[in-house]
């Protein structure tokens, strides 16, 4: 039986920026307790912890990088103990270095593998381990996986391993009323996608979806939200969250 509303908690890996703080702010709006996990940048967590609590919601940080399993367990266990349990995991923690498969750095390569593939991979051991029944576990891919942009080769190749697991992991929980989907993002006005872009470039991304502009975290978390809560019939997907972007 799923955990009522009010008592439930959610763990954002990633949510001391970008997508992942929106998402932690809108988990908050609906009731969660939310775990902020952060890898470096504590004062960027600790503004969203604030910023939930000043909202009414309950909210703390956790550190630790996502690929370290030591740490990701001790972090589960500090959101066990403060808040009771866990029910959603949503896992925003990602890096992306653009660049054609032929000139790719492979110490590059390393990084992504580690952030978003085995990262991917130990925070899904944990909540595999420690997530309720009723709950949820988010990854997070990207449309690009489908629309196979150039410089985006070893990017999407570690989105699509997260694809993967995403699917595996969600029948492997079979009986455990717990679903497991992946979020796949289109181009979002996020730091990380803006960076090194300019004005041109940014405006053709627009103009590729059919609602012709990019999308904001806001879409990205309603999105989030909805598999968090009520979607309990989905199970094992990936939804593309772009705009109509082919």
């Amino acid at each position: 039986m799923s955990t009522p509303e009010s008592n439930r908690v959610a763990l954002a890996t990633g949510g001391s920026g970008g997508i992942g703080r929106v998402v932690a702010e809108r988990l908050a709006r609906d009731g969660f307790a939310v775990a902020v996990q952060y890898a470096g940048n504590r004062a960027k967590a600790e503004e969203t912890v604030a910023a939930i609590n000043a909202a009414g919601g309950r909210a703390l940080a956790v550190g630790g990088d996502v690929a370290d399993e030591d740490a990701m367990g001790t972090a589960f266990d500090t959101v066990r103990s403060a808040f009771g349990g866990i029910d959603v995991v949503v896992n925003t923690a990602g890096i992306m270095i653009l660049a054609p498969v032929e000139t790719l750095d492979l110490a590059d390569l390393d990084r992504m593998h580690r952030t978003n593939i085995r990262g991917t991979f130990v925070v899904n051991q944990q909540a595999a381990r420690t997530v309720r029944p009723g709950g949820a576990v988010v990854n997070f891919s990207t449309s690009v996986v489908r629309t196979q942009l150039p410089t985006y080769g070893a990017y999407v190749a570690s989105k699509a391993a997260v694809e993967a697991m995403t699917l595996v992991l969600a029948r492997e929980l079979r009986g455990r009323d717990i679903t497991v989907n992946a979020v796949a993002p289109g181009p979002t006005a996020t730091p990380l996608f803006l960076q090194g872009k300019d004005e041109g470039t940014v405006d053709k991304f627009a103009k590729a979806t059919p609602l012709e502009r990019l999308g904001r975290p806001e879409d990205i978390a309603e999105t989030v939200a909805f598999l968090a809560g009520p979607a309990r019939w989905i199970n094992g997907q990936v939804l593309y969250a772009n705009g109509g972007l082919a």
